[in-house]
């Protein structure tokens, strides 16, 4: 498979064209942004860990029903993944209150929610991902009622999956942001990744963040977390 241009940068990854048009590859970097960008450092070693972790969780998620646009590993950094449209929405599943659902609605940080909650946000840096409800999304042609079920379906069953996977290795899973795309045949996968940088990951005995928090509010450790999140899952 031969790595061809580069299509795109953002944040977190870079992707590149290959010798299949179906088929594109993600580079993971060590850049850290937060507070939409207004944030920006290193965490080292970052790259590797999300690379790592994403690929081995989607992998499970496959094997669970959940479609993925994950195809093979190719370095520590490098994935091969099918290329998808990204569907412009952000979803949230929410366990347990914390970060904006916090902030938004005044309910206390660690307060274990009464139901799970999925929240949508519109994918544009430009507006800074701003909140919306399914009837926005079909009025705006983000996507279809029957995508949208779909993807709602995928985010409850990768909630599920996530919460016993994680338990296991003594992390609790506190919310996350998914993101799906089409296929060229319209088959919705899940695709982007799912890290540190997009999980809020605690200590299941101790509280502790294990996740991108430690870099927001400038705690310290996130090198040692990504890694110990790493070493926990995947030995």
């Amino acid at each position: 498979m031969e790595k061809l241009q580069q299509l795109y940068e953002g944040k977190a990854k870079k992707v590149f064209a290959t010798s299949d048009p179906e088929l594109v590859i993600v580079d993971y970097k060590d850049d850290a942004t937060a507070g939409d960008g207004a944030k920006k450092g290193t965490i080292r070693g970052k790259g590797v860990v999300n690379n790592k972790l994403s690929n081995a969780l989607m992998q499970k998620l496959e094997k669970q029903g959940v479609p993925t646009h994950f195809v093979q590993e190719l370095s520590d950094r490098e994935t091969l993944v099918k290329k998808v449209e990204i569907v412009p929405l952000e979803v949230i599943i929410r366990n347990v209150a914390a970060g904006s659902f916090t902030k938004r609605l005044g309910v206390p940080e660690g307060t274990v929610l009464k139901c799970t909650t999925l929240e949508f946000s519109y994918k544009n840096d430009e507006l800074h991902d701003p909140l919306i409800n399914h009837y926005h999304a079909l009025a705006m042609g983000l996507a279809t009622q029957e995508e949208i079920d779909t993807i709602s379906r995928y985010a409850f069953q990768v909630n599920e999956l996530l919460k016993s996977i994680l338990l296991e290795v003594g992390i609790r899973l506190i919310d996350f942001k998914l993101e799906f795309g089409r296929l060229p045949d319209g088959t919705i996968v899940l695709a982007d990744e799912i890290s540190p940088d997009t999980c809020r990951f605690w200590d299941a005995k101790t509280g502790a963040h294990l996740d991108k928090d430690l870099f927001r509010r400038d705690l310290g450790g996130e090198e040692d977390a990504y890694q110990e999140v790493m070493k926990r899952l995947l030995g």
